[in-house]
């Protein structure tokens, strides 16, 4: 018979994996558009909370993205507005990034808290 000592080492590794897999999971839904897709396919089934938490902050950071190139395509203060945008949108993206390897679930700043009303639904 396991000890009840052996037991509650294994359930302590077991869970240590999950919140690995999970930590893992929303590491990579910060790395380009393709890992976003990537994460969400992963965390599809199982739902869990940590990650989906930053699929949607990452989903997000894209979005604000998009709407920063096509504010580019405007000559002149398109380009400004856009280039000025891009710098705070990698300092949003280097926050998240971290917040997601130390297992914070915290929103970016200034956006995040948007980011998690308009993605309430996912």
């Amino acid at each position: 018979m396991p000890s009840e000592e052996a037991n509650t080492q294994h359930t302590t590794n077991a869970s240590t994996a999950l919140v690995t897999e999970d930590k893992n999971i929303a590491i990579i839904a910060y790395i380009t558009f393709i890992g976003l897709i990537i994460a969400f396919i992963m965390n599809n089934d199982k739902k869990a909370v940590f990650p989906t938490y930053h699929i949607k902050q990452s989903l997000g950071l894209a979005l604000t993205g998009l709407a920063l190139g096509v504010v580019g395509m405007i000559p002149i203060l398109g380009w400004i507005v856009s280039f000025l945008g891009s710098l705070g949108l990698l300092y949003l993206w280097i926050m998240g990034l971290i917040n997601a390897i130390n297992g914070r679930q915290e929103p970016v700043p200034f956006l995040g808290e948007k980011f998690e009303e308009w993605f309430k639904n996912i």
